[in-house]
């Protein structure tokens, strides 16, 4: 699982396998922070409607890779939680508009802050200068990711 430092550049093929394991243990360990009300299922809706506040329901089922009846009722839980809201679009009144309530938000910082938690145990224990190349690299990961995942959003055909 460790890169070699006799590798300067490491292909991202090696990049994508170590990544993946490393996606793969997170889970495991925000398992342990867990005390969610919400499915995983659940979970990707909140995280999608935070960073695209105000889509509509088709966009939500591509974003998800689902339907829009399932979709639907994914959102009709999350709404009876009390996690979602649901608004008529100003431009027409059959289109929905999907929020984050107040309490999703809050459960949302609540959850990461548990995660978090987990992750600083694990963190504390690795040498300070391989914490800082991990920083560096899920930085410039984070940007790439989310610029990726937003182009995605507005290059859709659907979500116009």
């Amino acid at each position: 699982m460790t890169v070699t430092a006799s590798r300067p550049r490491p292909r991202p093929d090696e990049v994508a396998r170590v990544t993946s394991t490393a996606a793969e243990l997170l889970e495991v360990l925000w398992g342990r922070a867990s005390t969610a009300p919400a499915s995983a299922s659940q979970l990707r809706v909140l995280f999608i409607l935070e960073h695209q506040e105000g889509i509509n329901l088709r966009t939500l089922a591509d974003s998800l890779a689902s339907t829009p009846p399932s979709t639907s009722r994914l959102c009709d839980r999350l709404q009876a939680a009390g996690l979602v809201e649901r608004v008529v679009s100003a431009t027409s009144r059959r289109e929905v508009r999907l929020y984050l309530s107040r309490r999703g938000r809050a459960f949302l910082d609540d959850l990461r802050i548990r995660r978090e938690h987990e992750l600083r145990a694990v963190l504390d224990r690795m040498p300070a200068a391989k914490r800082t190349a991990l920083l560096t690299g899920l930085e410039a990961f984070c940007d790439t990711a989310a610029s990726q995942i937003h182009h995605d959003a507005d290059s859709s055909p659907r979500s116009a």
